[in-house]
């Protein structure tokens, strides 16, 4: 077996996988479900509903306000309470709609059946009608990023797309909710891999796993040659070494087809690879084939105090704490709350924020395993710069944010930075590296911004 992986940098944080064997389960509704408006990069979508109106699972209740947003669909039957202001993930309040919940009413255009629906029975399915499809349904990077998934398939002129490479390779140490979802569903993420193609014009296609998910590999593999084999579509199973952050994906292209992506503003199309998570090639299908809104999402509720951590399919808008209640409580204690998993999550404030379209795991960790060490003055080691996949110098860009050196930060790089928080890690003296970095990115950002707009 030929195991490839990127080229810099990297680390290998103690694995977690507690529930990497426990089934997805369906989990039931909240009896108040809340909708922000800002689920995706870009615009916030703008409220098409509004106090008293009567709703039903996948209705549209925001539409995209710009060209870089998506639409927002209700996952519940019911009606509006309010449009209001809620914290999310970020610890900001923001706009929000609010729903009560009242019986579990669909819209009658979605297909709620079982039956496996193939690209050789939809004849009408040209690359335009996908992409049409894919935009409606509202379906938006699942891996955590959340850009509007359309967009990725209708790339600049400048740019030319080659392959699809399906990001399944879930290196965050606890998060399992990709590795189920596979297990479960390989035959519609193949299809949706499939519409990806079509839907980008390409006839190449790879799925990336890393080898601590040996059954999903074989698996994969297995369904990849009864699917494909005499097709047009060339689509290979990419075994991947386990190393951390692998799923970044400027990492993702290097380990699989030996491209490095240059600096923002390059993308990965820029030297011909479209990535999409596998949870999106698995929203694609159903937004395509079953005329089904994203409006729910396999999310991984884990923890090592948590009493029963799993697996679960919730709908968008649930409250986390209603997950966490499944999974016999909060632990007794000091805890803290991640949307996400420990290395790229973000603590919460309240567990009272909802399940989003980028939610792919809600992670407690206790007090001994969050609580931070003293920082000490940095030895000079460069096991930052090592470590950092992006080959920048995070001891440098720490410092220099620290003092408010934007334009020598910018000079360095800074926005390359992809905030995976290797260099944080495996830091010996505890320098609070990336809060710095993430402080001087959105502020050299800021800057670039505004000189760009004058």
């Amino acid at each position: 077996m030929n195991i490839k992986t990127f080229s810099i940098g990297g680390i290998h944080p103690e694995e977690n996988k507690l529930t990497h064997e426990v089934a997805t389960q369906v989990a039931a509704l909240p009896k108040q479900a809340i909708f922000p408006l800002s689920q995706h990069i870009g615009k916030p979508a703008k409220p098409v509903v509004q106090k008293g109106d009567k709703v039903k699972v996948g209705t549209l209740i925001a539409e995209a306000s710009g060209f870089v947003s998506a639409p927002i669909h209700s996952s519940v039957s019911g009606t509006v309470l309010k449009i209001d202001t809620a914290i999310d993930a970020t610890g900001y309040r923001k706009p929000v709609i609010i729903i009560n919940v009242d019986g579990d009413e669909w819209e009658e255009t979605i297909d709620r059946s079982d039956k496996l629906e193939t690209v050789e029975a939809h004849p009408e399915l040209t690359p335009e009608e996908i992409v049409s499809r894919v935009k409606e349904a509202g379906v938006v990077g699942m891996g955590g990023a959340c850009f509007p998934t359309f967009i990725k398939l209708t790339p600049p002129p400048t740019a030319k797309a080659e392959c699809i490479i399906i990001n399944a390779v879930e290196c965050e140490p606890y998060i399992t909710a990709d590795f189920r979802l596979m297990m479960e569903h390989a035959d519609e993420i193949l299809i949706g891999l499939e519409l990806l193609m079509m839907g980008a014009k390409v006839t190449t296609g790879y799925i990336g796993i890393e080898t601590n998910k040996p059954a999903a590999i074989e698996l994969m593999t297995k369904k990849c040659a009864e699917k494909f084999s005499g097709s047009k579509y060339q689509v290979e199973v990419v075994p991947l070494k386990q190393r951390y952050p692998q799923g970044g994906e400027k990492q993702l292209v290097d380990a699989v087809i030996n491209r490095q992506v240059p600096a923002p503003p390059a993308i990965p199309v820029n030297v011909g690879a479209i990535v999409q998570n596998v949870g999106t090639a698995f929203a694609v299908y159903e937004a395509v084939m079953k005329h089904k809104p994203l409006f729910e999402r396999y999310t991984t509720v884990t923890g090592k105090r948590l009493q029963n951590p799993g697996n679960f399919l919730v709908r968008i808008g649930t409250p986390m704490k209603d997950l966490i209640d499944v999974c016999g409580g909060m632990p007794e204690g000091d805890n803290k709350l991640l949307a996400g998993g420990p290395m790229m999550g973000k603590a919460l404030t309240s567990d009272e924020v909802p399940v989003c379209k980028g939610t792919n795991s809600v992670t407690i960790l206790s007090d001994d395993e969050a609580r931070r060490k003293e920082p000490q003055p940095c030895i000079r080691c460069a096991k930052c710069v090592s470590a950092c996949p992006m080959g920048l110098e995070p001891y440098l860009l720490a410092k220099l944010s620290e003092v408010k050196h934007w334009e020598r930060a910018e000079q360095e790089k800074i926005v390359s930075c992809i905030e995976c928080g290797s260099c944080q890690f495996t830091c010996p003296a505890h320098r609070p590296l990336l809060d710095n970095i993430r402080v001087g990115k959105t502020t050299v950002m800021g800057i670039i911004r505004t000189r760009n707009a004058k």
